[in-house]
């Protein structure tokens, strides 16, 4: 496909969300990305599981492999690891969110891998950064957002809440896929490689760091306010006749017409409202004026007053919801991708949209090893070489579905 990263060539070792997910989005912006597994497949590869019998890999493996060929090497063999070496020497970027000590054992280590390509560029990720007591330890998305402050602040003072969305590993991928950008302007000028690394935990403090700020300032200690912002109002979720909708009102011109929406002016000159941080404070408050006025109301009663009154209001949808709401549909946020087993996924690609590239549908995630023999043999391997591979087990690729 084209786009701004067409040409090079990104080795992807990653696991699970922030790995593969970096790696995805250099695909979306063109770059051939190759998936590396073992022979057996990687666990990460049935998260979700969607259809019977998840032969096709679940939803995780669907989102952040698309773009990407597969293939499929045991590691562990010394001619697994040649082949790994030689695919290293062809590459310019090689992506993995492993602890540096698993990393250095795999070979996958930044001295290693430029004593085979001096300008490769590797893109890893860990848990809690490099160069501490802690970086061989393992951790997930909810180890940022425990460490972070942010899962103390969700839910309530009796009952913290984890996010339900990873957003600290798709935040990370986010991140280390610009910094493997910047890396490869980098090497454009220098003509040298680079280690770029990120960490979860580094990510979700950045996330929570106004609020560790405001904490380190001795300006306010924040408690965890369920739904309620505590920074401006009203700003919370609110039920309805028929289900939910979320109000967020900020400044002061927009307090001003919420006032006239609840036929409450006078609480414009109320001194608790004054700004948006004691509206924040007071918030309780207001949040009960507004639970008052959408009760007996339902949403689309609420979202058309409001509309009128130019005040950001919007329902809360289910996931169901969410795949068939017009602000995705006619902004044509899905790309249905069909998969192996004849299922239609939709697929939100290409985070950034480019005026002068064609927005193509990605290509499905890969079987297993569905390119093994078309990667060995571009890297020039030749075909009885490939064969006995096959035969003894170092390699492995799952055949083409029949039609």
């Amino acid at each position: 496909m084209g786009g701004a990263l067409n040409g090079y060539r990104v080795l992807d070792f990653g696991r699970y969300i922030s790995g593969p997910f970096c790696a995805a989005l250099l695909a979306d912006m063109g770059a051939e990305v190759i998936r590396i597994e073992p022979n057996a497949g990687s666990d990460d590869r049935y998260v979700m599981p969607i259809g019977q019998d998840n032969s096709g890999g679940g939803a995780v493996h669907h989102h952040v492999n698309r773009n990407k060929q597969s293939i499929a090497i045991d590691l562990a063999r010394p001619e697994g690891r040649k082949l790994v070496e030689r695919l290293i020497a062809g590459a310019d970027v090689v992506v993995a969110n492993i602890p540096p000590k698993a990393l250095a054992k795999a070979g996958l280590d930044y001295d290693t891998l430029r004593s085979i390509k001096p300008d490769i560029i590797l893109t890893t990720v860990n848990a809690y950064g490099l160069n501490s007591p802690y970086e061989n330890e393992i951790g997930f998305d909810c180890t940022g957002q425990a460490l972070s402050g942010a899962m103390s602040l969700t839910g309530t003072p009796d009952q913290p809440y984890r996010s339900a969305v990873s957003y600290v590993d798709y935040s990370t991928a986010i991140s280390a896929a610009l910094g493997t950008v910047a890396a490869l302007l980098k090497r454009e000028r220098t003509g040298e490689g680079e280690h770029v690394h990120c960490s979860l935990l580094k990510t979700a403090l950045t996330i929570t760091n106004s609020m560790l700020i405001e904490e380190a300032s001795g300006a306010r200690s924040r408690i965890a306010t369920a739904n309620r912002s505590p920074i401006s109002g009203p700003s919370d979720l609110f039920r309805t006749r028929d289900g939910w909708i979320m109000i967020q009102i900020i400044g002061n011109a927009m307090f001003r017409r919420w006032t006239e929406l609840v036929e409450a002016p006078e609480l414009v000159n109320d001194p608790r409202f004054a700004d948006d941080q004691s509206r924040g404070d007071n918030g309780e408050v207001l949040s009960a004026i507004t639970s008052a006025w959408t009760e007996n109301k339902t949403i689309d009663e609420c979202l058309k007053l409001a509309a009128a009154h130019r005040l950001p209001v919007t329902p809360m949808l289910s996931p169901a919801q969410a795949l068939t709401a017009s602000e995705a549909i006619e902004s044509g946020m899905f790309q249905y991708v069909p998969t192996q087993n004849g299922q239609q996924l939709p697929i939100v690609s290409s985070l950034c949209d480019f005026a002068n590239d064609d927005n193509k549908s990605p290509a499905p995630a890969p079987a297993l090893g569905a390119h093994t023999t078309a990667i060995l043999t571009k890297a020039g391997i030749d075909a009885e070489t490939i064969d006995r591979l096959f035969s003894d087990g170092t390699i492995s690729e799952t055949p083409a579905p029949v039609d």
